[in-house]
This record gives structure tokens, sequence and C-alpha cells, in this order.
């Protein structure tokens, strides 16, 4: 059983083989794929799995917060596992999503909070840019 299957469980979240499939798709995925890309992918697998068990599947995983969801400005919304703590740069030419840490803004954004009188309990960082030539 892997860490999200256990996670999963200890939230009482029954773990049925098609929503083994959805994190295995998920957690083999090096990119942020959509709802389709994940059904497309999940399909492959198993030709039983219906693009709503994919959506119900994602919905409860975010609402867990197993999953984020992002919209990167696409007309669509793309998903990653929530395992580590990172950032994103997205490339408006291609769309193309890179994740990055940078412990130097980590300490910033500590620092800004503590400035502000507060404690910060959660943040994300989309940064859109365009490759240098």
């Amino acid at each position: 059983m892997t860490l999200l299957e256990q996670r999963c469980i200890e939230a009482g979240l029954k773990m049925t083989e098609q929503r083994r499939l959805v994190l295995r798709v998920l957690s083999e995925s090096d990119d942020h794929p959509s709802v389709e890309t994940v059904f497309q992918r999940a399909r492959e697998a198993d030709s039983s799995i219906s693009i709503a068990t994919v959506y119900r599947t994602l919905h409860l995983l975010s609402e867990m917060e197993l999953v984020q969801r992002h919209d990167f400005n696409d007309s669509f919304s793309r998903f990653e596992l929530n395992l580590e703590h990172h950032h994103h740069m997205i490339d408006l030419e291609t769309g193309e999503v890179l994740e990055f840490q940078n412990d130097e803004l980590e300490l910033l954004k500590l620092k800004i909070s503590d400035e502000l009188g507060y404690e910060l309990v959660d943040h994300r960082l989309e940064l859109y840019g365009r490759k240098k030539t």
C-alpha cells in the first residue's frame, strides 16, 4: 500500500481499484494533467473507468488536500499530488509548468508575514513568464 493510499484510508475514503488507478496516474505524472488527461491515461490501464469517476475521485482527493487543483490561467484545471511544498513557473508561450523550490523565498515569505503581524499558514505562488532569448 502506498503512502497516498494509507492517507486516503486514514481519512475514511474507501480505496477502490479505480481510485487506486487515479492515484497511480497522478503519482506517475511528471506534468500537471487535466481531468481529461488523467482519464485518458487511466483508460489505458482500465477501459471500464468513466470520466465521472475520475472527476469524483479528483474532487474527493482535492477536498482531502491530497491533490492540488491549479488553473494556471487556463480554461481547464490541472492536478498534482500534494506531497511537497513547491512553487510554479508557467511558460506563457508553451504552457509548460516548471516546479521549483527556493530557500531564500521561503525565508522572505516568513519575514513578510511576521512584519505584518501574521503567522503564515498557507500560500500559493505562481510565476508567469516567457523564456529569455
